[in-house]
């Protein structure tokens, strides 16, 4: 048994039990022989058998022991690709890489994305790896670029390099158009013998064999590679095989040891078009990354910092730092993630969210760099800088997604894996049967409602080439017109244009099997502060049990119709309230022990009180009750401020407060109580409710409307109580049947357990941290891009605007992509089913073949890139936008 031994840097251990944790989770592992790990150097080893076990399965093992071990990741640019087969061989290369972790290779983008162990490997070990399997990572050349600059330098040069052999081989290979088309056209004998005294057949081979020695090279090398060093075959074997063919064989005539008919002007042109057809696809593979390209240009070039003594000084924008303050003019970008310090004005976020209306900026407000300000003087704190900016992670998020492909692919991948070796035999195969019983073919064929043979058939069924000419043409016309280019494709270049086109949209999927699973949901689950409503919580109410409510400040005096008149206008007030306490009261007593909070129920409060101007005292003690309230100490006094749960948990009646606390719930407020439990006694008593009220969203309403529209379910979870999660429901849209209310934080991954329940597929949509293990257990989480990043970790799509309209976009993405996907598929495996018989029964020229080959994968790229017009405001439909 060969092992393999690795040793890792681990984080998060604080003592020997830790490391012992990691021990154990590693050697329970099948075919971990030894595992130590030291606590004191946060250093272990691990021998392994790599038949039983692999790296990522140990680096998951000790993540799910509540550690971790250091990783790094890499993205290779590698430029000599030709098909899907040579991606999963420079994959196999990277993954037999001692310390490599995990390896995807994306034949659409010609990059690889690697994560290893960077104790065991670098990049020069991976970057030797691809070598050696026999393609051309693109290393740094050490002239500063960075590392996408140099990516894209090499692409470019590929782009000409394909253009240069195009036009080359064209200029050789136009004169031998003549032959071909006397050849096939016109009969034989249209063209002399000789041309200044030379044989014709000398000048095909004079015009012909450049070709084969320029543009065939490439091909012929990496068939050599593939076949030899990697003993696996891809497309450039059969086209060194088509090509080498005609060639070869027509030598053999032109030299006498063989009758029949020369076929340089084949040989010739089948590398003419195969070259055009990569210069084609290389373009196209281009434009494909041009959305990424275009936001990375988007970034400022350099910074106006300010120093303490307000002097200015622009640096370029690598060297702005954490803490520097930026001055951004109008018309200018802002340079870095960063706070406004200081002046107001509007910023232009379409480049981030997609929304073409400035928002309105100012003191204390985050803005987002590479984002243009409008009209007011900026100065920005700079709180994130380089990869940490929202553009760069936005750029990281969609190549990461496009090198993780849909299951899809793996149908594509199948197929590929057997094609080249199945078309080599069925090729040699009908070059074989044609060459054994031509009569009978030649008769079958003829009955079929179909065009004639090439060149007529063979001489014995009155044709114009010879039996074994005639399998020759066969052969190479059948290795020829196989395309496992088209079926390489047809996933990834689909998958680059709908990533992208969610990038420009405000929606990021963290994946390509993200992009195709979003398309399966059939219920969406709504968290709703923050995500249906705008999260900003403000005071409506202060009620003084056994007195009437009173409106908050600010709040509308209409919202107390039904209690009465504010405090302030009802003459006497507290002369039906109890003892000593007024609505003023009840709102300093619960503002003060809410000041301990930051929930945004408790912010309201206080808020409240501080505008009304009533001094708040600060609790001496505080707890929070999850889904319940907080428990605090003000002045010696235990004061409660939660729901009815609280109260009754803590020997309180709500009872006196429920016709009161019913009528503000209805209203789509969330009330709660606020009781006091004097020092010195045991039994508490119920002072009086307070209530905030949330917006909804504009867009909630169309959001859920078309969700049904889609014949979708729209479901609504919330830890607030049932009468205010109804009212919600109700302005939305949502059926209260569908609603789940009083629903703890760490109950709410259960609530979404419980609604898939029965085989539904639910996308989770939520902003805070307690939303994020409902979001990994719901079979597509989702994220408000506002959201706290722990909810966006944990999501599997961010929607960089606060709009719930957003969830149906990133919907309506995952289908129009997952449509282009099959488009393309029915294209590659349609032409390959119908054109490789009709090569293999004698009826496609080996030259028509070759130009078919080249083109079935173009046409594949363009249809992808056609979709780039597509925009997500309406269903995709498979002939429009």
């Amino acid at each position: 048994m060969n092992t393999r031994k690795s040793q890792l840097d681990v984080q998060g251990m604080s003592c020997a039990n830790c490391s012992g944790t990691v021990g154990g989770a590693l050697e329970a592992l099948d075919g971990v022989e030894e595992a130590t790990v030291d606590f004191a150097t946060d250093e272990g080893t691990v021998e392994y058998d790599p038949e039983a076990t692999s790296l990522a399965e140990i680096y998951a093992a000790i993540d799910e022991s509540g550690y971790s071990a250091v990783r790094s990741s890499a993205s290779i640019g590698i430029t000599d690709m030709t098909c899907s087969n040579c991606a999963e061989t420079n994959e196999q290369a990277l993954e037999d890489v001692p310390g490599v972790i995990s390896a995807e290779v994306n034949y659409a983008t010609d990059e690889a994305a690697v994560e290893y162990n960077p104790v065991e490997t670098s990049r020069e070990h991976l970057y030797d790896a691809i070598e050696a399997a026999g393609y051309s990572p693109v290393r740094d050349d050490g002239s500063g670029e960075s590392e996408r600059d140099q990516r894209d330098a090499a692409r470019d040069e590929e782009i000409r390099k394909q253009f240069r052999l195009t036009l080359f081989g064209a200029a050789l290979s136009i004169p031998l158009l003549a032959f071909l088309v006397e050849k096939f056209l016109l009969g034989g004998g249209a063209l002399p013998e000789t041309a200044f005294g030379v044989e014709l057949g000398w000048v095909e081979f004079a015009l012909a064999t450049p070709v084969q020695a320029v543009l065939g090279w490439p091909f012929y090398k990496n068939s050599y590679k593939a076949l030899v060093k990697n003993r696996s075959a891809n497309m450039d074997v059969l086209i060194a095989l088509g090509s080498s063919t005609a060639y070869l064989y027509s030598v053999v005539v032109l030299l006498g040891l063989l009758a029949g008919g020369l076929y340089f002007d084949t040989a010739a042109l089948i590398l003419v078009f195969i070259t055009l057809g990569n210069y084609l696809e290389a373009r196209s593979k281009g434009q494909a990354g041009e959305a990424l390209q275009e936001l990375l240009e988007m970034e400022a070039d350099a910074a106006t910092v300010v120093d303490a003594e307000g002097n200015e000084q622009e640096v370029p924008l690598d060297e702005v730092a954490v803490g520097d303050h930026m001055k951004i003019r109008p018309g200018e970008k802002i340079p870095t993630d960063g706070v406004v310090v200081a002046g107001s004005s509007a910023v232009d976020e379409s480049m981030v969210t997609g929304e073409s209306v400035p928002v309105e900026k100012g003191e204390g407000d985050e803005v987002v760099g590479s984002t243009i300000n409008e009209n007011g003087v900026l100065t920005v704190e700079a709180t994130k800088v380089g990869s940490d900016t929202a553009l760069q992670q936005i750029v990281q998020t969609v190549k990461e997604a496009q090198s993780r492909q849909p299951e899809i692919q793996n149908l594509a991948d199948r197929i590929s894996s057997y094609f080249v070796p199945i078309v080599i035999a069925n090729a040699l195969l009908w070059g074989v049967v044609w060459y054994a019983f031509p009569e009978a073919l030649a008769g079958f064929v003829g009955s079929l409602p179909l065009w004639g043979l090439v060149a007529g058939g063979p001489t014995v069924v009155g044709g114009t080439v010879s039996v074994f000419e005639f399998a020759v043409v066969v052969f190479a016309s059948a290795v020829l017109i196989a395309c496992p280019c088209a079926l390489g494709l047809a996933t990834p270049a689909a998958t680059m244009v709908g990533t992208s086109i969610g990038a420009q949209t405000g929606v990021l999927f963290k994946g390509g099997d993200v992009l195709e699973r979003a398309k399966d949901v059939d219920t969406v689950v709504f968290d709703k502060t923050g995500t249906l409503t705008e999260g900003e919580m403000e005071l409506t109410d202060v009620v003084a049990l056994d007195g009437a409510p009173t409106a908050a400040d600010g709040a509308d005096p209409e919202a107390a119709a039904d209690g009465g008149a504010r405090l302030e206008e009802r003459p006497n007030a507290e002369s039906d309230t109890q003892p000593g306490v007024d609505e003023n009261d009840v709102l300093r007593v619960a503002a003060s022990a809410e000041s301990g909070s930051e929930h945004p129920l408790a912010r309201a409060i206080v808020d409240g009180a501080e505008e009304r101007g009533i001094d708040l005292t600060d609790p001496t003690d505080f707890e929070n009750v999850p889904g319940e309230g907080i428990r605090a100490t003000i002045d010696g006094e235990d004061v409660l401020v939660g729901n009815r749960k609280l109260m009754r948990e803590n020997g309180i009646d709500p009872d006196p407060a429920a016709e009161e606390l019913e009528r503000l719930e209805t209203e789509g407020k969330t009330a709660m109580c606020v009781a006091r439990v004097p020092a010195g006694t045991e039994t508490g008593e119920l002072l009086g409710l307070v209530a905030d009220a949330d917006t909804v969203k504009e867009s909630a309403t169309e959001a859920v409307a078309a969700l049904y529209d889609r014949s979708l379910e729209a479901h609504m979870i919330t830890g607030d109580n049932e009468r205010t999660a109804e009212a919600v429901a109700e302005q939305v849209g949502i059926d209260p049947a569908n609603v789940r209310a009083g629903v703890l934080p760490e109950d709410k991954a259960d609530a979404v357990d419980e609604i898939q329940t029965g085989g539904k597929r639910a996308m989770m949509v939520g902003d805070g941290v307690n939303d994020a293990p409902a979001l990994a257990t719901a079979y597509v989480g989702t994220a408000i891009g506002s959201g706290t990043d722990v909810a966006i970790e944990a999501a599997d799509v961010t929607l960089m605007r606060d709009d719930p309209l957003d969830v149906v976009k990133a919907i309506r993405i995952s289908d129009g992509t997952l449509r282009k996907i099959k488009q393309n598929l029915f294209w590659a495996l349609g032409y390959n089913t119908a054109m490789i018989p009709l090569a293999s029964l004698g009826l496609l020229q080996p030259v028509l073949a070759a130009a078919a080959m080249a083109f079935s994968s173009v046409s594949v790229l363009t249809n992808s890139l056609l979709f780039r017009r597509y925009t997500p405001d309406h269903d995709y439909r498979l002939f429009g936008r």
